[in-house]
């Protein structure tokens, strides 16, 4: 999987290509590890994200707390059908704001 990072300020937007599974997952961990510090607004645009797994999903919610926690906003842009149908399976579409 390919990670671009675009930051602007406290606005950081984390564009995932490909497949985000066990070993993506723990890359996508530490890039948020390592940038969230100072960030307020947190987006993922993830248009060309093809899978995710259980892992995935876990580093998505990981970044969902870290912004929660530090009073700021994380939104996932340009959801597929396939990758909603996953969100809408494990109920993150429920507390994650999504944006088509």
């Amino acid at each position: 999987m390919e990670i671009k990072k675009e930051k602007n300020g406290s606005a950081l937007k984390l564009t995932l290509i490909g497949k985000l599974s066990i070993q993506e997952a723990k890359d996508l961990g530490k890039v948020i590890d390592e940038e969230l510090s100072d960030v307020t607004d947190l987006t993922f645009d993830i248009k060309e994200l093809t899978y995710v797994s259980s892992a995935g999903l876990r580093v998505l919610l990981t970044a969902q707390n870290i912004m929660d926690d530090a009073g700021g906003t994380m939104k996932l842009l340009n959801v597929s059908p396939f990758i909603m149908d996953v969100l809408k399976l494990t109920g993150f579409n429920k507390f994650m704001n999504i944006e088509n």
